[in-house]
């Protein structure tokens, strides 16, 4: 059992033991806050059901983009920046209930058509998830992960 609610501004003080994962990409901390004060409804933790000291188990955050413009219909989707799960927690298909719950949010409030997201292609576990729930590789972006591929390189993003 887990709860699963908004991802709150004092949330990042206590996200280190999913953040520290090498696969996790870590921004600032104002990084975060402006995605919590522009998008609250597409940003999620799953925590441990302990009150007294709950645990991080994963997190999605993510945004809406595209144009909302009122001369022609909106072209937004939903994008996910960051989702991530604890590594004691993973294979528990958390991952995929984040990403329901992102893509339902996307469709729902911002009549979103679809959801892309970024994926290391190294990322051999994620991709595999990722193409479980549908998704597909639109393109490559060449560089797009800078350092923390094999050696230290730059890496391509799908």
């Amino acid at each position: 059992m887990s709860l699963l609610r908004p991802f709150k501004a004092q949330d990042l003080f206590k996200f280190n033991n999913v953040n520290l994962d090498h696969w996790t990409e870590t921004y600032s901390i104002s990084f975060y806050l402006n995605y919590l004060s522009q998008w609250p409804d597409l940003s999620f933790i799953q925590t441990s059901p302990n009150p007294t000291s709950p645990r991080v188990m994963g997190y999605v955050i993510g945004k809406a983009e595209g144009n909302e413009s009122d001369t022609r219909p909106p072209t937004l989707h939903g994008h996910v920046t960051a989702i991530t799960i604890a590594p004691e927690y993973r294979r528990l298909n958390m991952a995929k209930g984040l990403m329901n719950l992102l893509e339902k949010v996307s469709q729902e409030v911002y009549r979103g058509y679809f959801v892309d997201l970024f994926v290391r292609p190294s990322n051999d576990n994620a991709v595999n998830m990722y193409q479980r729930l549908g998704y597909s590789v639109y393109r490559v972006v060449k560089e797009y992960y800078q350092g923390g591929g094999v050696g230290g390189k730059d890496e391509d993003g799908y």
